[in-house]
């Protein structure tokens, strides 16, 4: 297929001008969720993740929630109840894979110095924190490849952000390998490694409770994350290890039941993995 055309204009114009171009589109609420594409799914009331973004149990004649509800079809595009999302959207967004292409979703400054060392010059589109560049050629998405480094492909979607600059080159196999020949996985750190205190592990601050609740309550945090996942699972193992980091009270269940929570949100076991080293990093410890 051939890529999308730079498009400005209202939501609804500018996702017919890109189904046009072969890209398959969808309707972003604030935050980067999708709308869904039906009535009875409303809400998630088929079963789908709460982010709508992962298509859930549905009885609908088609998926309609996250990357499985963006269609070239003009008459869904336009019909009563898409209507009424794209006046509302904050965005539109496509399915890159349905439109035979690759992003490579660069989250910050040191992920766009690594693709500038390491892959070929491509279209190149500014996002709110980094790049996107888009490859001519579909493949397996992924989150978290290497350090603010995301892969949005086959059942996946990603906002449209413009033509960008450049021209657009073929998929290397640089971006394939990053999914197809991960990197070795790191051993999960079975407790943090800070001297004991003498009180035997047990946290000193207040009573037993006091980790118990903040455990609690971090994996709440995460849970009911609806935007920004990376960035509030890092945020959320940096307070608690300022917390009880340096106390010893910390053991591999605690950090277990963290990475479980967030691995419920879609993130990788080694993205936790990362995320817990570099929030250890920060704290010296």
């Amino acid at each position: 297929m051939t890529q999308p055309t730079d498009v400005r204009g209202e939501p609804l114009q500018t996702a017919l001008s890109l189904a046009i171009s072969g890209a398959p589109v969808l309707p972003l609420r604030a935050g980067k969720t999708p709308f869904g594409n039906c009535r009875r799914c409303a809400d998630t009331a088929c079963g789908g993740r709460p982010n709508m973004k992962t298509p859930g149990p549905c009885t609908c004649p088609a998926p309609c929630h996250g990357w499985a509800a963006a269609t070239t079809d003009p008459n869904i595009i336009s019909s009563r109840i898409w209507r009424e999302a794209w006046l509302s959207a904050s965005a539109v967004a496509y399915h890159p894979g349905g439109a035979g292409l690759t992003v490579v979703d660069l989250d910050d400054a040191d992920a766009i110095t690594w693709a500038r060392n390491n892959l070929p010059a491509t279209q190149t589109v500014p996002t709110t924190r980094g790049e996107h560049w888009i490859y001519l050629g579909a493949m397996q998405s992924a989150n978290a490849v290497r350090p603010g480094v995301d892969i949005k492909s086959t059942m996946a979607y990603a906002r449209w952000l413009g033509h960008g600059t450049g021209t657009i080159t073929a998929l290397p196999d640089a971006v394939r390998d990053l999914v197809t020949k991960p990197a070795p996985a790191r051993t999960m750190h079975q407790a943090v490694t800070v001297p004991a205190p003498a009180g035997g592990g047990r946290c000193p601050h207040r009573t037993p409770t006091y980790l118990a609740r903040g455990l609690a309550m971090a994996e709440q945090r995460i849970t009911h994350a609806t935007s920004g996942v990376h960035a509030t699972v890092y945020r959320t193992f940096l307070a608690v290890l300022s917390t009880h980091g340096r106390c010893g009270c910390l053991t591999a269940a605690h950090i277990t039941r963290l990475f479980a929570a967030a691995q419920t949100k879609g993130e990788t076991r080694r993205h936790c993995t990362d995320a817990w080293s570099n929030a250890r990093t920060t704290l010296g410890l």
